[in-house]
């Protein structure tokens, strides 16, 4: 890998206005509001932000993003692999720490940086 790296987890609702409004580990199409989605990740927010240890969990039951079935893990990553938006967020982390909600063009995101 080129350049510096982070690893993260994260837990991401989509909306009508993803890039593709479709789950496909739930083989589902998503239907909620880019609003609701953004409600529904701070109500996750507010469930994890305590007790990290809940966060693998959540995202095994609440992810739309195929790394549900990793409790999250995006594994290494960096710069220039995942959206701008995401990654300037995750670098910016603390190893530990969860991000505040973040759109990208997937949908809604909390981002907890684990190394």
């Amino acid at each position: 890998m080129q350049g510096k790296s982070v690893r993260a987890s994260h837990i991401l609702l989509k909306s009508t206005q993803s890039r593709n409004p479709y789950d496909r580990v739930r083989d589902k199409q998503v239907t909620r509001s880019d609003a609701d989605a953004e409600k529904g990740i701070r109500e996750i927010r507010a469930q994890v932000e305590n007790n990290l240890n809940l966060f693998a969990k959540i995202a095994q039951e609440r992810s739309e993003c195929s790394s549900c079935q990793k409790g999250g893990d995006l594994g290494e990553f960096t710069r220039g692999q995942m959206q701008k938006q995401f990654e300037d967020v995750a670098f910016a982390l603390k190893v530990g720490e969860l991000s505040q909600p973040v759109k990208s063009d997937s949908g809604w995101h909390i981002i907890l940086r684990t190394g």
